[in-house]
């Protein structure tokens, strides 16, 4: 299941898929057809696919992973033909340990899938770069910005036009997942990512947000580095009017621990 389509610029489409309450971008040129991140699963990247033919006959020349954790990249496999582009930690991750991409998707999955997983080949992007890149997609450039650690160590954004889909250095619905992350370094890379609003922005799950959204979490996950900085210890965190729950919070908290090397 899944919405449709939405147009959200000249030829520039976002989907949003109910697993995981996904967004999935598309960028329609003349030479081919751009996929921003390919889910879960190799059946979930056919299913992009099928959605694709309802939409366009333009084959998947590009696709785009905007980070690796497992369900931005593990339809990857179903694109064979396409240029995967993604930063060289998004590369050098993958490569150095798919097992553990998988291993990590295990426990989000239902039975079925995870028999599938059993079976994926983690596919690493072919095409990475260390900063900035444009892509020439024949009528239109697409620019990849990387800015530092943030949601991960390897997060970029894809700009197109006035739009930008943020991976999941942004989140709609539900707090920031600090997991993998950089919480103190994190809003200033968000806010260089941005340094330039676009009209719209699409985080990686949940609703397309505005610039009063984007600045809204822009501010709780600075009062998060405030608030993680601050203490030297799990037990120093100050969690009264935090902007997340506990749970989410003392994750950050060691995160950011780590970060600092204590």
């Amino acid at each position: 299941m899944s919405m449709p389509f939405d147009e959200i610029g000249d030829g520039v489409y976002r989907r949003r898929y109910e697993v995981l309450d996904q967004n999935i971008g598309i960028v329609i040129g003349a030479g081919g057809v751009l996929v921003i991140d390919t889910r879960s699963v190799p059946t979930h990247g056919e299913e992009i696919v099928a959605d694709l033919a309802g939409l366009t006959s333009l084959p998947v020349r590009w696709v785009i992973n905007t980070h690796w954790h497992w369900d931005h990249v593990l339809g990857n496999s179903v694109f064979g033909e396409a240029q995967i582009w993604g930063h060289q930690r998004c590369h050098a991750v993958m490569q150095a340990d798919p097992a553990a991409i998988k291993t990590a998707a295990r426990s989000w999955l239902t039975d079925e899938l995870n028999a599938e997983l059993e079976q994926t080949t983690v596919v690493p992007p072919t095409t990475i770069f260390e900063d900035n890149v444009a892509m020439d997609l024949g009528d239109r450039v697409v620019r990849l910005l990387y800015r530092g650690k943030g949601h991960t160590d390897a997060d970029i954004t894809v700009r197109v036009g006035d739009v930008v889909f943020a991976g999941d250095l942004l989140e709609d619905g539900a707090p920031p997942v600090f997991g993998d992350g950089y919480p103190l370094e994190w809003p200033d890379t968000i806010t260089a990512h941005l340094a330039n609003p676009p009209r719209l922005t699409v985080p990686g799950h949940g609703d397309v947000m505005d610039g009063d959204a984007v600045a809204t979490q822009i501010e709780e996950l600075r009062d998060v580095a405030r608030r993680c900085a601050a203490a030297t210890t799990a037990e120093g965190l100050d969690l009264v009017g935090a902007p997340y729950p506990d749970e989410v919070m003392r994750t950050a908290m060691d995160r950011s621990l780590s970060e600092r090397g204590l």
